[in-house]
Parts: structure tokens; sequence; C-alpha cells
């Protein structure tokens, strides 16, 4: 009887070995030998470029086969570049990832021609964070507070640098749906030159993530009196103290169709430097990189390494940026005119 159970037991294992076997060879032959490129649309040494680098030294481990790695910089046009190339000419073979703006869907879903792929074919694989915008101004403004700015009888400067990035599209929001009084000085080329501006006066505020801010303007918001830094609203909860009780855009906001203007552009804020892969990649494919995106956030030599060089870790989904997306998708037609002004228009051609 023990020999009939035992060789019973044998032959169940056996079953279950041959029934998983060949999904996890298959996975193994794919990518044996092979080289995934990631296709980042910002410079090499920004956010991107670093997040993305630090991600691939350590996904290799986690996908059947263990393919290398390399890191492709193909920056220009906001990322459009890398995003259409993505969605356009690379292959859909589960090699091929891109990692670009997030808010660049939203440009798409209102109409811009800029955008040549729809936001809702990609594969999303997830993304390494989540963003936080944050307004702050200059302590020689005198203004310290949300009441402060919002009952401001003057104009205020605002240092800008493109629609589309949180410089430019939070003060115009804000001027949409809060009425603020924000004049946007657009065309700074990043967080160096605002922060050069904001220092020489020619801006008095700016809004960023903060998790940039944090880092980047550090000895201004440590500063004192007229050279420090002072944020006045953020877009969630914190727990740095610089920002752990400001009040919320969604809490200042008021209207449904204003907050829904506003919740819609910041979707894109809740899957930052988000990994992707052509459509029509398989579902095999995807769910495999899903899986190794998900562990390799969880690994502890990427989590040593990002905390050494200031990388928030908050690790997004795919399912959950495929969620995110269609709520972007999905905006109503108020919505829409509230965010037209990230449109670029339509140039006309002379006959």
């Amino acid at each position: 009887m023990k020999r009939q159970i035992t060789l019973a037991a044998v032959i169940i294992c056996v079953g279950l070995l041959l029934s998983v076997s060949p999904s996890v060879t298959k996975a193994d032959d794919f990518y044996q030998g092979k080289t995934i490129r990631f296709i980042v649309g910002a410079p090499a040494g920004g956010g991107y470029d670093t997040y993305t680098r630090a991600i691939a030294r350590h996904l290799g481990k986690y996908i059947p086969g263990h393919p290398s790695m390399v890191v492709d910089n193909m920056d220009g046009a906001g990322s459009l570049i890398a995003a259409n190339y993505l969605y356009n000419k690379a292959k859909p073979d589960g090699l091929s990832i891109g990692v670009w703006i997030s808010g660049q869907i939203i440009r798409q879903a209102l109409g811009d021609r800029g955008p040549r792929f729809d936001g809702r074919k990609f594969g999303w694989i997830g993304a390494p964070s989540k963003g936080a915008p944050t307004c702050a101004m200059m302590g020689f403004t005198g203004l310290k507070t949300w009441d402060d700015v919002l009952h401001s009888k003057r104009v205020i400067r605002m240092g800008g640098v493109r629609a589309g990035t949180a410089y430019d599209d939070v003060p115009t929001i804000l001027n949409n749906v809060a009425g603020t009084k924000f004049d946007v000085i657009s065309g700074f080329a990043g967080t160096a030159p605002v922060r050069l501006a904001l220092q020489k006066r020619e801006v008095e505020g700016a809004c960023l993530g903060w998790e940039s801010m944090r880092v980047s303007n550090r000895a201004m918001l440590d500063a004192n009196g007229d050279d420090k830094l002072i944020p006045f609203i953020t877009h969630k909860k914190l727990e740095d103290p610089e920002v752990k009780d400001l009040p919320l855009f969604t809490d200042v906001i008021k209207g449904t169709d204003n907050l829904a203007t506003y919740k819609t552009w910041a979707a894109s804020y809740e899957f930052q430097r988000p990994f992707s892969v052509p459509p029509g990649t398989s579902p095999e494919q995807l769910q495999i990189l899903r899986k190794a995106f998900a562990a390799t956030l969880r690994d502890p030599g990427l989590l040593a390494e990002a905390k050494k060089t200031k990388l928030d870790i908050e690790p997004v989904s795919g399912e959950d940026i495929e969620v995110y997306v269609k709520q972007i998708y999905s905006m109503s037609p108020k919505v829409k005119e509230n965010l037209s002004f990230l449109v670029r228009p339509t140039q006309k051609q002379s006959n």
C-alpha cells in the first residue's frame, strides 16, 4: 500500500512539473542571450535616465534567461520622440521598453497632433514612483500661504518651462479653476535655470514635483528671510516637515468640473516615469516583464542604491496605470475645454 501511495505521489509531481516546465523553458529560451533595450525620452544624467539605469542594473536577474540590458537616450520634444518611436517603429517583441513623460498622454487625449499614439494601446509594465506637484513662493514676495497667494492684488510671476510640465500647467490650471493671478514666464530650460531666476528675483514662485524640489532646491528651502523658498500648496499628504501640513489642491479647488480638471491632469502624476512596451507585445511577455519589474522594485540592492541617490521608490503596477490612462481618456467636454491650453495650435499653411 505504501509503495502504491508513493508511486502515485511521484506520478502527480512529475505531472505537475511537466505542466509547468514548458512555459518556463519557453521564457528561458526566448530571453536567453537576448538584450532588452530601454528607450529613454530624456538626456543622460537626468531623473528619467537615473531611474532607468538603476532599474536596468537589477531587472535582468528576475527575467527568465537573464537577458542583458542597454539604455538608449532618445530625448527631444518633451520625450515625444521616444514615445512616438516606441508606438510606431519599435518591434513588439518584448525587447523594447520605453520610459517617457506620462503627461504626453493627456495631450494626445486632448487632440494634440504631436503625440502619434493611443495611450490605451501601450503595454504598461509599471512605474517606479508617483509625483506630488507642489507650488512655492520666495520669501521676498511676502506671500507665505495659499490664502496670501489667492487674495494677492497683484500678478505673481511664476517660472515656467513649457506646457506639459508642472511649472506651466499647475499655475495655468489654478488661474482657470481657482481664480489665482499667475503670470507664467515660460521658456526656461529646466529646474536649474528656474532656480537661478528665483534667486535673481526674475520670477517669484514655481510649481514642480516635491520629489525634485526637496533635493534640487534644498538650500533655498533651508534658507531664511527673503532667500527662503516657501511651499504653500501640494498634491497629496506628505511626511516631510516643509509640506506635511499644507493644503491640497483638491481642498481648495471648488466645483465639480474644476475639480475634475485638476484630477484629470494630475492622473499622470500617479505613475511617474512609467515603463511601457509597444502595442502588440504578447500578453505572456508583458506579464513576465510586469512580474520582474515588481520584484526589482523590492530588490534590497536597488532600494539601497535608491536611498543613496535619493530616488523615491513608490511602485505602481501596470494594471493600475491602465486605470489612470482610462481616466484621462474619459474626460468630459468641460475638462477638455479647461485643459485646451496644453494643445499646441495648428499652424496655418501658406498658399
